[in-house]
């Protein structure tokens, strides 16, 4: 059978816990092999029982966050400098031709779409919708400017349009990958855009997410992928859900940050709930959280359903999409455009409410909560999109095509 390489960007827990499913729903009889250049989440790689190979040259956290911002198109500066991408273009092709790979499957490590095109495979990216060159091209309001107003809907809809040339037609992808594709044999990326565009673009959402796009070809819904974390549930989860009061969970993702972990572990101290929250990697030493705020690493949220009564969540897909299969409903902030289009389809779905993250520390932000947990509609909402979900498996949609497409390779 055939190898199949794996490139997340190992500091982002979704994209490293994403990839991981697809191995999994793999054929046993193929290779998976997982390779990075952080740390930060290889553990639950290698506690999957994943073969991994560490590669350099790595980041310091200024390097990325930098890199973060400009993935999620809040930034047009990059850290790609004509040396990082040529050392990981080297170092990856290197690794296609050791292991004699016949795919890649990739997150937003962008330096595995040119050297998977180079060695002449296919490069295929399990992906949310939102801010891919489809989305981006059709959506008139991407929520830069938010309100229901006149004014503020007319300023969203302006600087969408700006957006949209910006991320799709401007030359302004780093010029390291205009060089270095060229001197490895590939079409130089130009635009953001086509930096984030795959051949196969594996579109990790629910039908009822795609309604009125038009899907180009290179585009395909397999639907969710989400975290199966592999690891025990604390006692303190069961303890809790056995107590009298409401559990809300608070799950913030990787891409979060200290100040905003630590004011919504405050705001919900003020209420008459136990929080359980897997926000252990963001505080430092001396920080305090209220003594209803129970802090952990992370945990198998998977499994939270039926013990959890709602849940506060920074919008990222991937926690979205555990809530939506547990049915818990949520109280969603969006930290940026992605995050806050999925929390805007569940909002529309009637399983969660949307709130700036601005509003974490006003009265708006645990009335928001306050509605989730008491409001019937909510939790109605939350059990008919859990029984949706039971009937989708992106990570197994996402295999048949790759085993497909090796299979149409090899004869």
């Amino acid at each position: 059978m055939a190898t199949v390489l794996f490139c997340p960007v190992t500091f982002n827990l979704a994209e490293t816990t994403r990839m991981i499913q697809v191995a999994r729903a793999l054929d046993p009889a193929h290779r998976a092999v997982f390779m990075g250049y952080e740390d930060d989440f290889v553990h639950l790689i290698t506690d999957a029982g994943m073969e991994y190979r560490a590669c350099r040259p790595s980041w310091g956290p200024a390097e990325r966050k930098q890199a973060i911002d400009f993935d999620q198109g809040k930034a047009l500066r990059s850290p790609f400098t004509n040396e990082l991408v040529s050392a990981r273009v080297g170092v990856e092709r290197s690794l296609i031709r050791e292991l004699d790979a016949k795919a890649v499957v990739t997150g937003s490590n962008i330096t595995s779409f040119v050297s998977a095109r180079a060695e002449n495979i296919p490069v295929f990216y399990p992906v949310p919708f939102a801010l891919t060159r489809a989305q981006v091209e059709q959506t008139e309001h991407m929520e830069f400017v938010r309100g229901d107003g006149l004014l503020a809907r007319t300023a969203d809809r302006i600087a969408t349009s700006a957006f949209r040339w910006v991320y799709t037609k401007a030359p302004l992808a780093p010029k390291a990958f205009t060089k270095v594709a060229r001197a490895n044999g590939v079409p130089p990326l130009r635009t953001i855009a086509s930096l984030l565009t795959a051949d196969r673009n594996l579109l990790t959402e629910m039908e009822w997410e795609l309604d009125g796009f038009d899907i180009p070809p290179d585009f395909e819904r397999v639907g969710p992928i989400f975290a199966h974390i592999d690891s025990p549930m604390p006692p303190i989860v069961e303890q809790l859900a056995a107590a009298p009061e409401p559990l809300v969970y608070l799950g913030l993702g990787s891409s979060a940050n200290r100040k905003l972990a630590l004011a919504a572990a405050h705001a919900l101290g003020a209420l008459r709930v136990n929080v359980v929250a897997p926000i252990r990697h963001y505080l430092k030493p001396g920080d305090s959280v209220p003594p209803n705020v129970h802090v952990t690493d992370l945990i198998p949220a998977h499994l939270l359903g039926g013990h959890v009564d709602a849940a506060v969540l920074h919008g990222g897909q991937g926690t979205v999409q555990t809530a939506c299969a547990t049915g818990i409903p949520f109280v969603g902030m969006g930290l940026q455009p992605e995050q806050t289009w999925h929390v805007r389809m569940c909002e529309r779905r009637g399983n969660a409410l949307a709130v700036s993250p601005k509003a974490v520390s006003k009265p708006a932000f645990t009335a928001a909560v306050t509605r989730v947990l008491t409001e019937p509609s909510f939790r109605a909402a939350a059990s008919e999109v859990r029984a949706a979900y039971a009937r989708e498996d992106g990570a197994a949609a996402s295999a048949r095509l790759i085993e497909d497409a090796l299979q149409r390779k090899a004869t």
